[in-house]
Protein backbone atom coordinates (compact mmCIF):
# COMPACT_ATOMS: atom_id res chain seq x y z
CA UNK A 1 0.00 0.00 0.00
CA UNK A 2 1.29 3.47 -0.81
CA UNK A 3 1.70 6.09 1.90
CA UNK A 4 -0.86 8.92 1.86
CA UNK A 5 0.79 10.64 4.85
CA UNK A 6 4.46 10.64 5.77
CA UNK A 7 5.80 12.61 8.74
CA UNK A 8 9.54 12.76 9.37
CA UNK A 9 10.74 14.20 12.68
CA UNK A 10 8.06 16.92 12.81
CA UNK A 11 8.68 19.65 15.36
CA UNK A 12 6.48 22.67 16.01
CA UNK A 13 7.53 25.46 18.34
CA UNK A 14 5.49 28.49 19.35
CA UNK A 15 6.91 31.65 20.87
CA UNK A 16 4.71 32.72 23.78
CA UNK A 17 6.06 35.92 25.32
CA UNK A 18 9.61 35.13 26.44
CA UNK A 19 9.10 31.37 26.27
CA UNK A 20 9.28 28.79 23.50
CA UNK A 21 6.57 26.14 23.71
CA UNK A 22 7.52 22.82 22.09
CA UNK A 23 4.10 21.56 20.94
CA UNK A 24 5.49 18.71 18.80
CA UNK A 25 8.88 17.20 19.61
CA UNK A 26 9.94 14.97 16.73
CA UNK A 27 6.82 13.17 15.52
CA UNK A 28 7.30 10.52 12.80
CA UNK A 29 4.80 8.09 11.30
CA UNK A 30 3.36 6.97 7.97
CA UNK A 31 -0.30 6.34 7.15
CA UNK A 32 -1.08 4.07 4.23
CA UNK A 33 -3.95 4.33 1.80
CA UNK A 34 -7.15 2.86 3.25
CA UNK A 35 -6.21 3.01 6.95
CA UNK A 36 -8.64 4.20 9.62
CA UNK A 37 -6.42 5.78 12.28
CA UNK A 38 -7.38 7.42 15.56
CA UNK A 39 -4.97 10.02 16.96
CA UNK A 40 -5.52 10.24 20.68
CA UNK A 41 -4.20 12.38 23.48
CA UNK A 42 -5.34 14.55 26.35
CA UNK A 43 -5.47 18.33 26.24
CA UNK A 44 -1.94 19.67 25.73
CA UNK A 45 -0.64 16.49 24.10
CA UNK A 46 -0.05 18.22 20.76
CA UNK A 47 -2.91 16.61 18.83
CA UNK A 48 -4.51 19.92 17.77
CA UNK A 49 -1.13 21.16 16.50
CA UNK A 50 -0.65 17.87 14.66
CA UNK A 51 -4.16 18.13 13.18
CA UNK A 52 -3.38 21.63 11.86
CA UNK A 53 -0.18 20.39 10.23
CA UNK A 54 -1.85 17.29 8.73
CA UNK A 55 -4.63 19.54 7.42
CA UNK A 56 -2.16 21.98 5.79
CA UNK A 57 -3.46 24.76 8.04
CA UNK A 58 -0.01 25.19 9.61
CA UNK A 59 3.56 24.20 8.77
CA UNK A 60 6.15 22.54 11.01
CA UNK A 61 9.13 24.41 12.45
CA UNK A 62 11.32 21.56 11.18
CA UNK A 63 10.92 18.09 9.73
CA UNK A 64 9.19 16.93 6.55
CA UNK A 65 5.50 16.33 5.79
CA UNK A 66 4.49 14.55 2.59
CA UNK A 67 0.79 14.46 1.65
CA UNK A 68 0.05 11.99 -1.14
CA UNK A 69 3.71 12.19 -2.17
CA UNK A 70 3.91 16.00 -2.18
CA UNK A 71 6.23 17.87 0.22
CA UNK A 72 4.15 20.43 2.14
CA UNK A 73 6.65 22.22 4.38
CA UNK A 74 8.15 24.57 1.78
CA UNK A 75 4.84 25.47 0.09
CA UNK A 76 3.47 29.00 0.25
CA UNK A 77 -0.03 29.64 1.66
CA UNK A 78 -1.78 29.66 -1.71
CA UNK A 79 -0.34 26.35 -2.88
CA UNK A 80 -1.14 24.83 0.52
CA UNK A 81 -4.74 26.06 0.21
CA UNK A 82 -5.12 24.41 -3.21
CA UNK A 83 -3.57 21.15 -1.92
CA UNK A 84 -5.83 21.25 1.15
CA UNK A 85 -8.94 21.75 -0.97
CA UNK A 86 -8.09 18.92 -3.37
CA UNK A 87 -6.59 16.34 -1.02
CA UNK A 88 -8.29 16.74 2.38
CA UNK A 89 -11.90 16.44 3.49
CA UNK A 90 -12.48 18.00 6.92
CA UNK A 91 -15.15 16.96 9.43
CA UNK A 92 -15.36 19.19 12.53
CA UNK A 93 -16.94 18.76 15.95
CA UNK A 94 -19.27 21.73 15.43
CA UNK A 95 -20.09 20.84 11.77
CA UNK A 96 -19.05 24.29 10.36
CA UNK A 97 -22.10 24.46 8.09
CA UNK A 98 -23.45 27.74 6.72
CA UNK A 99 -26.69 28.20 8.71
CA UNK A 100 -29.09 29.69 6.15
CA UNK A 101 -27.91 27.43 3.34
CA UNK A 102 -29.38 24.12 2.17
CA UNK A 103 -27.61 20.81 2.67
CA UNK A 104 -26.80 20.51 -1.03
CA UNK A 105 -25.39 24.07 -1.18
CA UNK A 106 -23.19 23.38 1.87
CA UNK A 107 -21.82 20.24 0.21
CA UNK A 108 -21.14 22.09 -3.04
CA UNK A 109 -18.84 24.59 -1.27
CA UNK A 110 -15.45 22.81 -1.69
CA UNK A 111 -16.16 22.45 -5.42
CA UNK A 112 -16.59 26.22 -5.81
CA UNK A 113 -12.78 26.51 -5.78
CA UNK A 114 -12.38 23.98 -8.57
CA UNK A 115 -12.62 25.84 -11.90
CA UNK A 116 -12.85 22.58 -13.87
CA UNK A 117 -16.17 21.73 -12.18
CA UNK A 118 -19.30 23.24 -13.79
CA UNK A 119 -22.38 24.28 -11.77
CA UNK A 120 -24.22 21.20 -13.03
CA UNK A 121 -21.35 18.87 -12.07
CA UNK A 122 -21.17 20.53 -8.65
CA UNK A 123 -24.84 19.85 -8.03
CA UNK A 124 -24.60 16.23 -9.27
CA UNK A 125 -21.57 15.49 -7.08
CA UNK A 126 -23.17 17.13 -4.02
CA UNK A 127 -26.40 15.13 -4.46
CA UNK A 128 -24.40 11.89 -4.87
CA UNK A 129 -22.37 12.64 -1.71
CA UNK A 130 -25.54 13.33 0.32
CA UNK A 131 -27.12 10.13 -0.97
CA UNK A 132 -23.97 8.24 0.05
CA UNK A 133 -24.44 9.37 3.68
CA UNK A 134 -28.16 8.57 3.69
CA UNK A 135 -29.48 12.12 3.26
CA UNK A 136 -30.95 11.92 -0.23
CA UNK A 137 -34.29 13.07 1.22
CA UNK A 138 -32.81 16.13 2.97
CA UNK A 139 -31.17 17.95 0.05
CA UNK A 140 -33.10 21.20 0.50
CA UNK A 141 -33.17 21.24 4.30
CA UNK A 142 -31.29 24.03 6.08
CA UNK A 143 -29.17 23.49 9.20
CA UNK A 144 -31.94 24.68 11.56
CA UNK A 145 -34.23 21.98 10.11
CA UNK A 146 -31.83 19.14 10.92
CA UNK A 147 -30.67 17.22 13.98
CA UNK A 148 -27.03 17.19 15.12
CA UNK A 149 -26.53 13.77 13.55
CA UNK A 150 -27.97 14.94 10.23
CA UNK A 151 -25.77 18.06 10.27
CA UNK A 152 -22.71 15.89 10.87
CA UNK A 153 -23.73 13.71 7.91
CA UNK A 154 -23.93 16.84 5.75
CA UNK A 155 -20.42 17.73 6.97
CA UNK A 156 -19.18 14.23 6.06
CA UNK A 157 -20.81 14.51 2.60
CA UNK A 158 -19.03 17.86 2.16
CA UNK A 159 -15.74 16.20 3.14
CA UNK A 160 -16.32 13.45 0.54
CA UNK A 161 -17.47 15.58 -2.39
CA UNK A 162 -13.97 16.35 -3.72
CA UNK A 163 -12.94 12.67 -3.51
CA UNK A 164 -10.04 13.60 -1.18
CA UNK A 165 -6.96 11.50 -0.47
CA UNK A 166 -7.72 11.64 3.26
CA UNK A 167 -10.65 12.47 5.54
CA UNK A 168 -9.55 14.37 8.64
CA UNK A 169 -12.08 14.29 11.47
CA UNK A 170 -11.65 16.52 14.52
CA UNK A 171 -13.68 15.22 17.51
CA UNK A 172 -16.40 14.46 14.94
CA UNK A 173 -18.66 12.81 17.54
CA UNK A 174 -17.86 15.30 20.33
CA UNK A 175 -21.24 17.08 20.23
CA UNK A 176 -23.39 13.99 19.68
CA UNK A 177 -25.22 11.65 22.05
CA UNK A 178 -24.30 7.96 22.29
CA UNK A 179 -26.76 6.70 19.67
CA UNK A 180 -25.96 9.45 17.14
CA UNK A 181 -22.21 9.00 17.73
CA UNK A 182 -22.66 5.33 16.94
CA UNK A 183 -24.54 6.14 13.74
CA UNK A 184 -21.69 8.42 12.64
CA UNK A 185 -19.13 5.70 13.45
CA UNK A 186 -21.16 3.25 11.33
CA UNK A 187 -20.77 5.71 8.47
CA UNK A 188 -17.02 6.10 9.02
CA UNK A 189 -16.59 2.31 9.07
CA UNK A 190 -18.55 2.05 5.79
CA UNK A 191 -16.25 4.67 4.23
CA UNK A 192 -13.23 2.76 5.53
CA UNK A 193 -14.52 -0.46 3.93
CA UNK A 194 -14.86 1.43 0.66
CA UNK A 195 -11.11 2.16 0.84
CA UNK A 196 -11.16 5.68 2.30
CA UNK A 197 -8.21 6.87 4.37
CA UNK A 198 -9.50 8.33 7.64
CA UNK A 199 -7.68 10.12 10.47
CA UNK A 200 -9.94 10.65 13.47
CA UNK A 201 -8.48 12.98 16.13
CA UNK A 202 -10.15 12.48 19.52
CA UNK A 203 -9.66 12.46 23.28
CA UNK A 204 -12.32 9.75 23.63
CA UNK A 205 -10.66 6.31 24.00
CA UNK A 206 -13.92 4.51 23.05
CA UNK A 207 -13.56 5.73 19.44
CA UNK A 208 -10.26 3.90 19.05
CA UNK A 209 -12.01 0.55 19.42
CA UNK A 210 -13.66 1.08 16.01
CA UNK A 211 -10.54 2.03 14.01
CA UNK A 212 -7.77 -0.11 12.55
CA UNK A 213 -4.86 1.68 14.23
CA UNK A 214 -4.32 3.97 17.23
CA UNK A 215 -1.60 6.61 17.56
CA UNK A 216 -1.24 8.17 21.02
CA UNK A 217 0.41 11.53 21.69
CA UNK A 218 1.71 12.84 24.96
CA UNK A 219 3.69 16.03 25.55
CA UNK A 220 4.40 16.35 21.83
CA UNK A 221 5.76 12.80 21.44
CA UNK A 222 4.22 9.67 19.94
CA UNK A 223 3.94 7.33 22.93
CA UNK A 224 1.95 4.58 21.25
CA UNK A 225 1.24 3.30 17.73
CA UNK A 226 -0.66 0.03 17.72
CA UNK A 227 -2.78 -1.95 15.27
CA UNK A 228 -6.24 -2.79 16.55
CA UNK A 229 -6.52 -6.57 16.54
CA UNK A 230 -10.15 -6.58 17.65
CA UNK A 231 -12.07 -3.88 15.76
CA UNK A 232 -15.59 -3.42 17.10
CA UNK A 233 -18.47 -3.24 14.62
CA UNK A 234 -20.28 0.06 15.14
CA UNK A 235 -23.44 -1.32 13.49
CA UNK A 236 -23.55 -4.12 16.05
CA UNK A 237 -23.01 -1.67 18.92
CA UNK A 238 -25.81 0.52 17.53
CA UNK A 239 -28.18 -2.46 17.33
CA UNK A 240 -27.44 -3.31 20.97
CA UNK A 241 -28.36 0.16 22.29
CA UNK A 242 -31.74 0.49 23.99
CA UNK A 243 -34.46 1.76 21.66
CA UNK A 244 -35.37 5.42 22.07
CA UNK A 245 -38.77 6.24 23.49
CA UNK A 246 -41.20 7.36 20.83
Amino acid sequence: MRDIIRLEDIRRDFIVGEETVHALRGVSFNISEGEFVTVMGTSGSGKSTLLNILGCLDTPTSGEYYLDGVSVRTMDKNRRAVLRNRKIGFVFQNYNLLPKTTAVENVELPLMYNPSCSARQRREKAVAALEAVGLGDRLMHKSNQMSGGQMQRVAIARALVNDPAVILADEATGNLDTRTSCEVLVLFQQLHRQGRTIIFVTHNPDISRYSSRNITLRDGHVTGDVRNQNILDAARTLASLPKEEE
